[in-house]
């Protein structure tokens, strides 16, 4: 007997196949790349270039301020004024044994006069082998003298410029400058030819020391016009254009300007050259007296004033009765005259006294205060010339 499925007139079944994801990851997988290439293409940064640009159309100023026209006026007037100082030394190739001339320092002066006369800082020719001046239309001479006053950081050098090419400086007065006037510094702060800087007075009567071996220097003009390496030597003006003093040093621990710069007084300096230009040196005043220094002073008991420790023979003091330390006829030692005063100006200490002389010339007649053991005294003194 046989027996049947009751499947078996069924068709048969298909083998059954497995459905993979592979075709639709990598489906997306095209399309994400795709939107990330369209978004890079649509945000991707612009090179800058631009084959339409023009130039900016171009605005028309209206007049300089008034202030600026005055600026300009000054430096115009001034600038021709104002020369670069090169301090050149002498240096040895000992290969070659040639002798060049390398640069050593620089700074700036001013045309003093139409016969070849510069001023400038002592300090900017000091120890110089040769000098070079360079004149605003940047014709270079050789220095043919050089003369200088280190007690006042002052120096006139000569060339022989043609008088058209010399532009004399105008001359104007320190002794009535007011704290809060306007200052034009003109120089060649780092190398750089021509440049002018403004300021103010910031304060008068200051008192600056160039070398610990000389007294320093008093009644100097403090302003805030920025004054840089190269600018030593240079004009400080006044709104008039007018010579009020000579920039001459800076306080400023990177050697950059910080706002503290001082001058040497107009006032001094046209006392002081002129005598350089006659003679070659300053011919100062003198009492004839060896002055004791502060810190011996102070160890003989005097703390004001200038103690006298010898006179000169045959010198106005002497002539005067001034008396120095002296012996008694047992041997015992006295101080000398201690002057306090000249002409009722106020001595502190002996430094004081040479500051005070300064003022005045070979000719001169002087009050000269005193105390003589313990006694006031005043005698009148004619001033004679240092030899």
């Amino acid at each position: 007997m046989a027996f049947s499925n009751q499947y078996d007139n069924f068709p048969p079944r298909r083998p059954q196949t497995q459905t993979t994801l592979w075709p639709y990851l990598i489906l997306l997988g095209l399309i994400a790349v795709g939107g990330l290439v369209g978004w890079w293409l649509t945000h991707r940064p612009s090179s800058g270039l631009d084959p339409n640009a023009k130039p900016l159309p171009v605005v028309q100023r209206g007049p300089f301020l008034t202030e600026e026209q005055a600026n300009i006026k000054l430096y115009e007037a001034n600038a021709p004024s104002v020369v670069h100082v090169t301090n050149l030394s002498e240096r040895q190739n000992w290969d070659s044994l040639d002798v060049t001339e390398v640069p050593r320092g620089s700074g700036s002066g001013f045309v003093w006069d139409d016969k070849g006369h510069i001023v400038t800082n002592y300090h900017v020719v000091q120890n110089a082998s040769k000098v070079k001046v360079t004149l605003n239309d940047q014709s270079t001479y050789d220095a043919q003298d050089v003369w200088g006053y280190p007690e006042m950081d002052i120096a006139v050098i000569t060339i022989a410029a043609p008088k058209k090419k010399l532009h004399p400086i105008r001359m104007g007065s320190s002794h009535n400058l007011r704290v809060g006037q306007l200052t034009y510094a003109i120089g060649n702060p780092f190398g750089l030819d021509q440049t002018m800087t403004t300021g103010i007075i910031s304060a008068l009567n200051r008192e600056i020391r160039e070398s610990k071996n000389r007294p320093p220097i008093r009644g100097v003009i403090q302003t805030s016009a920025p004054i840089n390496p190269g600018n030593s030597g240079g004009p400080l003006f006044d709104s008039e254009g007018l010579l009020i003093g000579m920039t001459t040093a800076i306080i400023s621990p990177s050697g950059a300007s910080a706002g503290i710069g001082f001058a040497i007084p107009a006032d001094e300096i046209n006392r002081i050259v002129p005598q350089l230009i006659k003679h070659g040196k300053v011919v100062r005043p003198r009492l004839g007296v060896q002055i004791a220094e502060d810190q011996l002073a102070e160890q003989l008991g005097v703390d004001q004033g200038a103690l006298i420790i010898k006179v000169v023979q045959d010198s106005p003091a002497e002539k005067a009765g001034l008396r120095g330390n002296w012996r008694d006829d047992e041997g015992n030692p006295h101080l000398g005259d201690i002057i306090t005063a000249i002409d009722k100006k106020p001595l502190k200490s002996g430094q004081d006294l040479f500051g005070v002389l300064d003022q005045y010339k070979v000719g001169d007649t002087v009050t000269v205060s005193y105390i003589r053991e313990g006694e006031r005294k005043q005698v009148k003194v004619t001033l004679e010339a240092v030899q």
